[in-house]
């Protein structure tokens, strides 16, 4: 009967079995079992196991392993679960304690400065918001968590993009259009080079109405354990606030220190900054080293 609910092992109450994908679901079995030890060095027996035939076997485990989820064993017959199923994996646990350890700095940073505060992480060539904090002010951000805005064409983008290496960031790019949202935006590659050099250099990216007339941002990334940029957060608010010069120094100065904090709460540690001071030492001087 359509839209009939029944239990199920995993998904509990309300799995809607008439929108389940079969071929989505034995491929997730297929890499549990594999993920669990079985390194299908018998297609008969796993088939069986799986209930499937030999035939979609193998075109799943072709599949799995074209996208990197499965790898063929170096020295034994049989497959390991692939590096890019690691690599999800991980982003998916750092972004849960991302958000986790950022909520009270962020808090604590849109109340410092009196603007909307937020935390973001590159997904393709777009920013995703994550966290937003609003202070009680006039002209808070209305941009809503799950959010996606044009990593060429925002500060958290140009930030993240700054630690990568030029290689990386073309490979983003390649065939990708970049739209242009104002007379700064970048768009073409060259331009967009020639952004992330200057916020490669400061160690923070600013936007003075170029994204969105009469608002300025800026923002600054955030490292993992590894030294790589996790994410970014940055605060928005009146273009006015950011041209004054004393508002603008304060800014940085906040931005700086709440990004080193989340970041060092994640296990980041700055090889040249023992002290801990704030991580314009720490940020700023590995992203003038990410072009190389």
């Amino acid at each position: 009967m359509a839209g009939r609910q029944k239990k199920t092992a995993r998904g509990g109450e309300g799995a809607a079995t008439s929108y389940i994908a079969p071929p989505v679901q034995r491929a997730v079995r297929l890499l549990r079992h594999i993920a669990d030890g079985d390194p299908v060095t018998s297609m008969s027996e796993t088939a069986k196991t799986l209930k499937i035939n030999r035939t979609t076997l193998l075109r799943l485990l072709y599949t799995l392993e074209s996208e990197g989820f499965v790898e063929r064993r170096h020295e034994e017959a049989g497959y390991q679960v692939g590096l890019s199923l690691v690599a999800l994996s991980a982003r998916i646990v750092f972004s849960q304690d991302l958000i986790r350890v950022s909520v009270p700095i962020i808090a604590k940073l849109a109340e410092k400065v009196g603007m909307s505060a937020h935390l973001g992480v590159l997904d393709g060539i777009d920013v995703l918001y994550l966290l937003r904090r609003t202070p009680n002010a006039p002209l808070a951000s209305n941009i809503r968590i799950g959010s996606r805005l044009p990593a060429h064409a925002t500060t958290m983008g140009r930030v993240i993009l700054a630690h990568m290496s030029t290689s990386e960031v073309d490979a983003i790019f390649r065939g990708k259009a970049l739209p242009r949202f104002s007379a700064h935006t970048p768009t073409t590659m060259a331009e967009l080079h020639i952004a992330l050099k200057r916020a490669r250099q400061d160690g923070i990216a600013w936007s003075d109405g170029f994204f969105e007339p009469g608002i300025g941002s800026a923002a600054v990334a955030v490292l993992d354990y590894a030294g790589a940029p996790g994410g970014a957060i940055n605060v928005s608010g009146p273009l006015d606030s950011f041209r004054d010069k004393t508002y603008r120094k304060r800014i940085e100065e906040e931005l700086f220190a709440a990004g080193s904090e989340i970041s060092r709460r994640l296990g980041w540690l700055d090889p040249e900054n023992e002290r801990s001071e704030p991580v314009r030492l720490g940020v700023g001087k590995r992203a003038k080293r990410a072009a190389g």
